[in-house]
């Protein structure tokens, strides 16, 4: 599963050496995984022998959405979110990173808007910390145990979870995401058990910030429905 995430997130092509690096594993695991994979058709082999992902990862990705009807009923709700003027955007938690589903900025329409960025970094995005806030510190913690440094937390760990705990309290996390634009993004989780969160991003003004979440939060339902 890491190796199949790994190039799955990988901007270009990577080959067996550079990838069994970056995963921490021997060349020859990682090749005998990739013989396996590429045989499968879930990952394909350059003319350079180098992997991307291949059909079947494709296959995979789209017969998940259809089959969860995650994309066809989300899209519609989160479309009404717009009438706000900000970037709507959707995403689920993988270990420490966010993967976002739908990121529409003002202008872009629903086509671009799906599967528009890749995976950033959980702890500095109002979607992931709105996605943490729904596992406990023991497991968060087991989660960043192996990195260095904890991304939009200069005080680690601590730090982390100090807005973590906020926004627990609050119910939804509000997160400074560039600092020199002012913006900021809000986000509540979606589902019970959570599998997603939904947010609105851009020049936030902390009065209206209960009207937003107001929104957010009737989307969330009706997602959920």
């Amino acid at each position: 599963m890491r190796t199949l995430q790994a190039l799955a997130v990988a901007p270009e092509p990577i080959g067996c050496r550079a990838l069994a690096r970056e995963l921490d594993l021997t060349v020859t695991k990682v090749n005998r995984l990739l013989k396996t994979l590429a045989h499968l058709g879930i990952v394909r082999q350059t003319a350079n022998r180098k992997y991307t992902a291949g059909p079947g990862m494709h296959v995979l990705a789209a017969q998940s959405l259809f089959a969860s009807k995650l994309t066809s009923r989300t899209i519609p709700v989160l479309e009404k979110l717009r009438r706000f003027g900000h970037t709507v955007a959707m995403g689920v938690l993988w270990n420490e990173s966010v993967s976002y589903l739908y990121h529409a900025p003002p202008g872009v329409d629903s086509t671009r808007a799906l599967a528009r960025i890749g995976v950033l970094p959980a702890s500095s995005s109002g979607i992931g910390i709105a996605l943490l806030a729904q596992l406990n510190d023991a497991h968060i913690r087991h989660i960043y145990r192996d990195l260095g440094s904890v991304p939009g937390h200069p005080g680690g760990m601590d730090d982390l979870l100090a807005t973590v705990a906020k926004a627990r309290e609050q119910g939804y996390s509000r997160v400074l995401v560039n600092a020199e634009e002012g913006r900021h993004t809000i986000a509540v989780a979606v589902g019970q058990p959570v599998y997603a969160a939904i947010g609105l991003s851009g020049w936030l003004p902390e009065g209206g910030t209960a009207e937003l979440v107001a929104a957010l939060r009737d989307a969330a339902a009706n997602v959920e429905a």
